[in-house]
Parts: structure tokens; C-alpha cells; sequence
């Protein structure tokens, strides 16, 4: 009872097993929650990890500091721009051209509270970035995922990094009409982009059920992402400011994920939206418990990427 209402102790140490032989993908993992993770998963022997991220400059950076405390540790820099498909197509290749196998794909990277703006194909930025983007990398990925997990012994996990924020989606839930999104607030926004990330883990875990696929809420913590909410809202700037001393910090933050990613394949059950750590919730019950916004959502999804030849 005391570990469904706290979460589970959960040391990157001591309780991530050896990863020898497995690939793994970590989006954003040039800053905040993606480098963390990247950092403890490299302990543990993985033999790749690729650190996507579009800055190459800040990668570099990234796995320059993760060398440092981790020798020889085995992390290689992957392009990747989620605000256009042409780049997760080419991201998604050049990964394929160096790895026959993906074990562990971590859906981290995301921005939040920014300007209306669109990506390249014309989706409200935090919904095109944090899903769409997400969503077509995953699926381009996918044939890769899947034939590793018809290997013998294979535990084959995508993990989406999504947030209680998806409470704060408009209702009905996902509003399609990108142009509409604008007459809408930044979090509002944010977390339309946030619930997405659970219902697309979802309906991943429902098709394709030899792939645990899972979506995770790191905790209130303090993270790059909020450097752009503090340049807009005096309220948030405050509220962060006075927050830092009692949220959580960003090595804790990323355990959530690290459990998701590694923790014992009989507890880490696929679709669920995991609280920190490790507590299995369904998320909101008027949008994230719904299969059939899910399956709408996926449908949608689906039809985008077939008007671009994906």
C-alpha cells in the first residue's frame, strides 16, 4: 500500500540490469531529463546508445560531459529535428544504416509553453513536435523494434515522456484544426501535446502487443522545458524561482523513465501511464482512459503521415 501511494525506490545504480547487446534511442538527450538518462543507462553496458537531438553542437557537448563520468562509454549523436518529417525520415535512416536492432526506444524530447507557431507541415508547434513528430519517428522505427522482439528472450520497450499537464487538454480532448489550436492558451496547448503522447502509447501497446510501450510522468521538477514558460508568464518566472528548493531535481526526475525503460518486464506493464515511480495510473478519466479517443487519435495520426508518403 505504502509503494502504490510513494512509488518505488528505485536506484540507476544499483537496479538497472547489465544492457549488454541492446540499442537504444533516447530523444533530447543533449539536455535535462534525456541527458540524465542517457548518463545511468550508459553505466550499465548497453552496447549503443544513440543521443538524438538537433543541436550537434549541444550533443557533442552532451556526450563530451557523459564520457567524463562514464570512460568509453559507448553514445552516438543522431541528428534529428522533430518539427519536419523529411528530418525524422532522414534521422530514422541514418539509424537504420547503423543498427540492425532497437531494444529501447525513449520518446524523451519535447518544448513547452512557447508561441503559436507551426512545424514544417503545418502542426501547432507543441502538438507537431511532442507527438507528430514522436509518433512518425516511432513508426518509421518500427519494423526495426519488431524484429528485435522476435528474438528469443527480447524485451522491446518505447517509453513516451508525457506529463500530468495532459489534465490540462481542451476539451474534447485533441482538437484536430491546427489553426484552431491558436485561439487557444500555451498550456492548454502543451497539454493537448501531452495527452497525445499517453493515447499514441496506447493504442501502440493495443496493436502491437510483442512491444511494451508505456507512457511516464517524471514529477514536478525543474527542467530546460521551463525556460520558455519563464520568458512568458511573471507568475511562472516567480513560481519556479520559489519552487526550486522543494521540487524535485533532475536525476530524480528521470528515474520514472529509467524504470520504465529497464525495471523488471513483469511490473513495467504495457499501455499504463506511470507516476513517479513507478505507480500505474490510467491518466484523466474524461480523455486518457478513453480507447476509442485512442483509436481516433491513431486513425488521424495515420492519415496525416499517408498525405506525405509516410
Amino acid at each position: 500500500m505504502l509503494e502504490w501511494l510513494l512509488g518505488k525506490s528505485f536506484d540507476c545504480d544499483k537496479d538497472v540490469p547489465d544492457l549488454s547487446g541492446k540499442v537504444i534511442l533516447v530523444t533530447g538527450g543533449n539536455a535535462g531529463l534525456g541527458k540524465e538518462t542517457v548518463l545511468q543507462l550508459a553505466k550499465h553496458n548497453p552496447r549503443e546508445i544513440f543521443l538524438a537531438a538537433r543541436n550537434a553542437s549541444k550533443a557533442a557537448a552532451a556526450i563530451d560531459e557523459i564520457n567524463s563520468k562514464v570512460p568509453n562509454s559507448r553514445v552516438t549523436f543522431l541528428q534529428l529535428d522533430l518539427t519536419s518529417f523529411a528530418a525524422i525520415k532522414k534521422a530514422a535512416e541514418d539509424f537504420q544504416a547503423r543498427a540492425d536492432r532497437l531494444d529501447i526506444l525513449i520518446n524523451n524530447a519535447g518544448i513547452m509553453a512557447v508561441p503559436y507557431s507551426k512545424t514544417e507541415e503545418g502542426y501547432e508547434i507543441q502538438f507537431g513536435t511532442n507527438h507528430m513528430g514522436h509518433a512518425l519517428l516511432t513508426k518509421l522505427l518500427l519494423p526495426t523494434m519488431l524484429s528485435t522482439a522476435e528474438e528469443k528472450d527480447s524485451d522491446v520497450r518505447v517509453v513516451n515522456l508525457s506529463s500530468r499537464a495532459h489534465q490540462g487538454a481542451p476539451w474534447p480532448g485533441i482538437v484536430y484544426d491546427q489553426d484552431a489550436l491558436e485561439g487557444y492558451g500555451t498550456y492548454r496547448r502543451y497539454g493537448q501535446s501531452k495527452l497525445a503522447n499517453i493515447l499514441h502509447v496506447r493504442e501502440l501497446a493495443r496493436r502491437y502487443p510483442s512491444i511494451t510501450a508505456v507512457s511516464v510522468h517524471p514529477g514536478v521538477i525543474i527542467t530546460d522545458l521551463y525556460g520558455a514558460a519563464n520568458q512568458s508568464n511573471f507568475i511562472v518566472r516567480w513560481g519556479t524561482w520559489a519552487s526550486k528548493s522543494v521540487l524535485g531535481g533532475v536525476p530524480w526526475g528521470a528515474k520514472n523513465q529509467m524504470w520504465a525503460a529497464v525495471g523488471p518486464k513483469h511490473e513495467v506493464r504495457s499501455s499504463y501511464y506511470w507516476k513517479p515511480i513507478g505507480i500505474p495510473s490510467a491518466g484523466t478519466r474524461w480523455h486518457a482512459q478513453k480507447p476509442e479517443l485512442a483509436e481516433k487519435l491513431w486513425d488521424w495520426t495515420e492519415e496525416e503521415f499517408r498525405k506525405y508518403g509516410y
